[in-house]
């Protein structure tokens, strides 16, 4: 697998170990100790042996890398010097594995595999993590293992209140008993399926607890006419990590589908002054 990540490593390397005027958009494979993990790399205009940041980008639950959201971030952090991986959890797009085997702790897993890709990067200064929905929960509980090798973490509308719900028994308007949770439970007119493992690991979830480990700089969004996502959830990161700066944005939904360039402009310019 070492190898492999090298490979990868080395065949960016080449591509930008000279002056490039364009910036280069790249199809990556992404070994886990699960499976793999499809990807896109994108990189700016660099000079040889400069270094920038690099900025992982994990979506929301049922969404995938080519999310408008995650797109319109990808544009602006490049446009800005970034470099960005943009990534399928594990059961989503075009990675490796089953809906029905998605948990927050093997997405964690995933972003952590995805750190060891990006940490290879021989242009890399600085790395950032941004994450969306339940990607912005597992997002935080990455960094907070990872410590200070993650200069800044950007949450929009993380969605902490998925542990609550699993402790209730009700997941997008589908209800069941939490105590015996059914062995799948279908979602978006059948098209997603969850299973007992998603259930029985929220319930169990330490989100807050570990995510006041994290002592880098955090950005926090949240739409105020979420109605995925109460917005109090948001406040009680605010609250409990020991460097961040919450902006409540007026009209603006759960994914910000009116607008997706209020997040992306919200986030490079927190992470142009953070990082470069």
């Amino acid at each position: 697998m070492k190898k492999l990540l090298l490979v990868l490593t080395l065949i960016v390397a080449c591509l930008v170990s000279a002056h490039s005027e364009e910036k280069k958009v790249l199809s990556v494979t992404i070994k886990t100790k699960k499976g793999p993990l499809s990807g896109i790399l994108t990189i700016p205009p660099i000079e040889k042996d400069e270094k920038i940041p690099v900025v992982i980008l994990c979506h929301g639950f049922m969404g995938n890398k080519e999310t408008p959201l995650m797109q319109t971030l990808v544009d602006s952090l490049c446009n800005s010097g970034m470099a960005t991986v943009c990534f399928d959890f594990d059961g989503h797009g075009a990675s490796y594995g089953k809906q029905q085997d998605m948990t927050v702790p093997r997405q964690i897993d995933d972003v952590l595999g995805v750190f060891s890709f990006a940490s290879r990067f021989p242009y890399a200064s600085k790395f950032a993590i941004v994450g969306h929905s339940q990607g912005g929960v597992a997002a935080i509980m990455a960094a907070a293992e990872l410590g200070e090798s993650v200069s800044a973490v950007a949450l929009i509308a993380p969605a902490a209140v998925l542990r609550d719900d699993a402790l209730r028994g009700i997941l997008f308007g589908t209800q069941y008993n939490p105590l015996s949770p059914p062995r799948t439970i279908a979602l978006k007119d059948n098209a997603y399926t969850i299973g007992r493992d998603y259930i029985t690991s929220a319930q169990n979830l330490p989100i807050y607890e570990k995510a006041k480990n994290y002592k880098g700089k955090t950005l926090i969004l949240h739409g105020k006419a979420d109605v995925v996502v109460p917005y109090t959830y948001s406040q009680r990161f605010d609250e409990v990590l020991e460097d961040s700066k919450l902006e409540m944005i007026e009209k603006q939904d759960h994914a910000f589908t009116k607008n997706e360039k209020i997040p992306a402009h919200l986030i490079t310019r927190f992470l142009v002054e953070t990082l470069k």
